[in-house]
């Protein structure tokens, strides 16, 4: 598949799990993938896995919450090719399950940090840049727990739901403006390392793959993509209005 070919991909949690097959995908389908993690190791595996298939990517070790370095990286990108077709902001942390009162003060910064303020951040640096492509996307991976809200999830289920409305909130401001169409992605339950520590007595042989996910966010990664400020839901596999 080249549908993606010549297109500028930024994923961020690329070097494992959603990400890591996404960046896969994206790389398989033509586009040129900048997989951002933290993980210097992951990533070079990952890279040699792209360049091992014939694909294209650039590596960035780089922990999602270091802000000032995400503008450097719009920067560079600037540099490098001057647009960023696609962004899929997916690194996020699952945090301590634990009643509210009984969440140290600092556990709730690092998963405002990563789930919200770096995708906010991503979007200040790249929005230029999407702006300069002829179809830019973004694509920002969610959760059903940010509507369905239960006891001891609080800070992952709040910062999804922060997240849902910065997707929502960007892309009321493009839909005018630019060509950029932003969409958010609900997974489900995956066979990820995230769920199993979620959920440690799950069979993880029941539950569907990255790898089984990614394709569908290649698909809001096209430029023949129409959509903007909706929810894309893997476990019913469709698209969701919310409400207004």
């Amino acid at each position: 598949m080249t549908s993606l070919a010549g297109r500028v991909a930024l994923v961020t949690g690329a070097s494992r799990g959603i990400g890591r097959a996404v960046a896969l995908q994206l790389a398989r389908e033509g586009a040129h993938v900048v997989a951002l993690a933290r993980g210097q190791g992951p990533l070079e595996f990952l890279y040699d896995e792209i360049v091992g298939f014939g694909g294209e990517a650039t590596i960035v070790p780089l922990d999602i919450a270091e802000f000032d370095n995400l503008d450097r990286l719009g920067a560079c990108i600037h540099e490098r090719w001057k647009r960023l077709d696609i962004l899929v902001g997916n690194a996020g942390l699952l945090g301590p399950l634990a009643p509210l009162p009984h969440v140290e003060p600092q556990q709730w910064a690092r998963i405002m940090d990563v789930n919200v303020t770096a995708n906010w951040r991503l979007v200040r640096s790249m929005d230029m840049l999407l702006r300069a492509s002829d179809a830019g996307r973004c694509v920002f991976v969610t959760s059903g727990a940010a509507h369905r809200i239960k006891a001891y999830w609080g800070p992952y289920a709040v910062s999804k739901a922060a997240l849902n409305a910065l997707a929502r909130t960007y892309a009321a401001e493009t839909v005018n403006t630019s060509n950029v169409k932003v969409m958010l992605a609900n997974p489900g339950p995956l066979r990820t390392a995230m769920r199993a520590a979620a959920m440690p007595g799950e069979d993880p042989l029941t539950l569907r793959t990255p790898e089984d996910f990614a394709p569908k966010i290649a698909a809001l990664c096209r430029p023949d993509w129409a959509e903007t400020g909706k929810l894309y839901d893997f476990p019913t596999d469709r698209v969701i209005d919310f409400e207004t």
